[in-house]
This record gives structure tokens, sequence and C-alpha cells, in this order.
């Protein structure tokens, strides 16, 4: 009979205790974006500024584009204007050809240096996008044995100013994916990112905590899925949450997420879709927003 009450003691005060919220994503913004040129779409790396109102992004057909995210006067996003663009070009200025301008991953410094990505010939550039130019950055015997069209996919760029890099593939299906840091002039291994499912990582951002937010895509034949996960470092192995899952087709095919900080403090996430430049697909920027 003591027992019996203790129990009952002990269920109605955990029954008395607040729920703890998990992190997940609450989508605020899709607008397809639609352009009548030729070299419009198959986006696959960006970049939005602290404000929100401006992008740079990159296509695998070797191009970067500006662009301005117009918004309403909740910071939803409305409608997406090209400022400019340029070709992707080599140190010299001449423009790069396939398949050496597979544009992958992009990423923006604090003092404002974008990189990019390219997959085929695997390596990690400066590039202005005012000129398309990049700039010669060390390569890494690591990346020479990335399979073609699975190399680096993702960058991102630590609050400290930390340039990562991290590839679509992994030794095998159960392997980690390695996450890439250059210091002092080198790239290194500095993180080992658990494999969950048929998901291989396509784009990659931190906040402004640290956290790095990882989205992932899988292939169904019933379309792509999407996946977010949110990755801690501080311990020795990273703590994770999975903010979103999506069905197949829900979202087309997502390939670039960033992460910034809008006016009222909300943590947003600002994705785009590679139309892979097919008719039966689109090129749509979605946006979520961080609930904790």
């Amino acid at each position: 009979m003591i027992l019996r009450i203790f129990a009952l003691m002990a269920a109605l005060g955990s029954a008395a205790l607040p729920a703890v919220a998990e992190p997940a994503l609450k989508q605020v913004s899709d607008v397809v974006w639609t352009q009548n040129e030729g070299w419009f779409g198959g986006f696959s790396g960006m970049e939005v500024s602290d404000d929100g109102k401006r992008a740079y992004i990159v296509s695998d057909r070797g191009r970067i584009v500006t662009a301005g995210l117009i918004r309403d006067g909740l910071d939803t996003l409305a409608a997406i204007q090209v400022l400019d663009t340029q070709p992707l070009r080599s140190p010299a200025g001449s423009v790069l050809g396939k398949p050496d301008s597979d544009a992958e991953g992009l990423a923006e410094g604090p003092d404002g240096q974008l990189y990019v990505s390219l997959e085929n010939d695997h390596r990690v550039m400066r590039i202005d996008p005012k000129t398309g130019r990049t700039g010669v950055l060390p390569r890494s015997q690591a990346f020479k044995g990335f399979p073609i069209n699975q190399g680096l996919e993702a960058l991102a760029i630590t609050p400290g100013g930390t340039l990562h890099a991290i590839p679509e593939s992994s030794t095998s299906r159960t392997a980690p994916f390695s996450v890439y840091a250059l210091e002092r002039g080198r790239w290194r291994r500095v993180h080992r990112l658990i494999r969950r499912g048929a998901f291989v990582p396509v784009g990659a951002d931190y906040d402004h905590e640290g956290r790095l937010y990882l989205l992932e895509r899988s292939v169904t034949p019933l379309g792509f899925r999407s996946r977010i996960r949110r990755f801690e470092f501080q311990g020795p192995v990273p703590e994770e949450v999975t903010l979103i899952t999506s069905l197949p087709s829900r979202f087309d095919n997502l390939e670039a997420i960033s992460v910034w900080k809008d006016r009222f403090g909300q943590t947003r996430l600002t994705t785009i879709s590679d139309d892979n430049f097919l008719p039966i697909q689109s090129t749509r920027m979605t946006e979520f927003i961080v609930t904790e």
C-alpha cells in the first residue's frame, strides 16, 4: 500500500512538471522564382545577408547571382529580384568551363569574403561576386578521393571565421560524414556527423551560437526528401536534433541553406531548391523560423 502511494505521488509530481518543447521549424515563406534566362536554375549554394534583404547564390553550371529579397512588414519573403549575375572565372579571369565549373557550396565570412566549393576537380576557392573571379585556396589530399559528383557539397563558416567543408559522400553507407576545417593553411578533419538513413549532406550553415545546421537530401521514387539536423559541438560527440524531415516532393530538391537572425530576434533558415534545369521541377525559396 505504501509503495502504491509513493508511486502515485511520483506520477502526479512528474505530470505537474512543464513539458520541455523540442526545437522545430515553422514554415513562414515559400516563393517560386522564375526567370526567362538561359542561365537561370541549378542553384546549389546560398548566403543571405544579416538583414535578410540580399542573397548570393551559385549554380552548378558555374554562375553567381546577387539577388534582392523583397519582404513585407513581418519580414515574410514576397519576391526575388536579380540584381547582378556573373559567370565563374579562373584567377586569371577566363570563364570556367565544364566540368570544373560545378559550384555546390557557398559561405560568407565575418569580413564579407565569399568562398565557393566546386565538384569534379574538388576544391574550395575565394570568389568575388562582382566579377565572378575566383582565388586559390590550399587543397587537401583527402579531397582527391571523393567520387565524381559527390564532393564538397556544403560550406559553412563558424562565428569565429573558420571555414568548414562537408562532402556529400562518406566511406560507406553507414560511415559518418566528415567535416573539414581550413586552419593555418591546411585542411583537417574536425568532426564526424553520424549518418542516419539514406540522407546525404547538400548544404550547411552556422548560427550566431556556433550550432551547425545541416541540410540533407534523399532521393525516392516519389521525389526528393529533405531533412535538417542541428549539431552542437560541446563535447567529444556532437549533440544533434532533427528539426524537420519532409515527405517526398514537399519542397522539391532543396540544396542550399542560410541561417540568419531577423529584426524580431528569430532565427530564420532560408533554403533554395535546385531545379536541375528541368521543366518538371521548380526553383523555390522556402523559409523557416526555429521554434524552441
